[in-house]
């Protein structure tokens, strides 16, 4: 047998080329595929659960569930209800405005935050910083609601004055009266800390995709660090930066104990930034759940679709946002 011939008896058969996926692929899929609907069908039935026991006070009260600032449930001397008055429009503004003071004190942070650690920073101090980061990410809210009382509020009281004394100009910035304690500014300062571990880490790991070949191609053309961040790497991480900012804003909304610890609940709409007076959705049913009767019941549970349908909202936008924008660097 020549050495040909028997190369050739080693040789294996061609393999058959299919489409089929295999086993392993179809079980993959699947996982996957029940994963992702599973979560749009827990979203649905919460949906349908708080509007089924809310329907009863949107039906009662109309458009006026989120136009008017009144929550007001009145009793006879046997504990009967026999007035009720349930608006929304206070909480949503203030729920809002924290939101919004939240985001802008805390994405500048953050996005600078994460091109220190993505570009700037030496792996030794990297590894201790995203570790520090992801810890704060998994802290209580009550924490923070409790750190914001006893340590931040002083300041950011002192702060406040400042801004009211050099900005009191700006309507959102004029107070009357000077009551600056328990404000929406200091809730929002108290939001923005608990957001930036998230906005960071998204960020981050953004930043950390860049292609390398456009890197490489900047650094080629003589491009200095900050060139290669502001022309490539901003622009391909932009539609990220928008996401995780928004999953910052959800959160914001939606955070309950921290805002109730540090903001005074007022059923009365408050633009005033810095004027001790506001309110969220989520701090009012906290405060109210414990002694509401069932029929008051209803209408948190109305509270919480609405604030439900607004972060839904918020996220929709947000994706339309990244659609227009891109992803994409130049």
């Amino acid at each position: 047998m020549t050495t040909l011939e028997s190369q050739a008896g080693r040789i294996p058969s061609p393999r058959e080329i299919t489409t089929e996926p295999r086993f392993s692929d179809k079980v993959f899929r699947g996982v996957v595929t029940a994963g992702g609907l599973s979560s749009l069908v827990i979203l649905g039935l919460i949906a349908i659960f708080l509007g089924y026991q809310g329907f009863e006070i949107l039906a009662k009260e109309g458009i006026s569930f989120i136009t008017t600032s009144e929550w007001v449930v009145e009793v006879d001397s046997f504990g009967a209800i026999t007035n009720t008055t349930f608006g929304l429009a206070a909480m949503l503004v203030g729920t809002i405005l924290c939101a919004i003071i939240a985001v802008v004190i805390a994405v500048p942070i953050s996005v600078s935050a994460a091109i220190f650690l993505s570009f700037y920073a030496p792996n030794s101090l990297k590894k201790v910083l995203v570790s520090v980061i992801d810890l704060m990410a998994a802290f209580p809210s009550i924490l923070f609601g409790f750190w914001g009382l006893f340590v931040l509020m002083p300041s950011a009281e002192y702060w406040a004055k400042l801004i009211n004394k050099y900005l009191g100009f700006i309507p959102i910035f004029e107070v009357e009266p000077r009551i600056f304690t328990r404000s929406p500014f200091i809730a929002g300062v108290v939001l923005a800390i608990m957001i930036i571990p998230i906005v960071t880490s998204i960020s981050r790991e953004v930043f950390s995709q860049t292609p390398l070949d456009r890197i490489q191609a900047a650094y080629a053309l003589g491009a200095t660090r900050w060139n290669v961040i502001r022309t490539v790497a901003l622009p391909y991480a932009r539609g990220g930066i928008v996401g995780g900012s928004m999953l910052g804003l959800g959160r914001a909304m939606g955070e309950t104990v921290a805002v109730y610890t540090v903001l005074n609940i007022v059923y009365q709409i408050n633009w005033n930034v810095l004027f001790g007076a506001g309110g969220n959705v989520a701090s009012l049913i906290l405060l109210k759940f414990g002694e509401a009767q069932p029929y008051e019941i209803k209408a948190l549970m109305a509270a919480g679709l609405v604030l439900f349908m607004l972060t839904l909202l918020v996220n929709f936008l947000a994706d339309q946002v990244i659609t227009r924008s891109g992803t994409k660097g130049r």
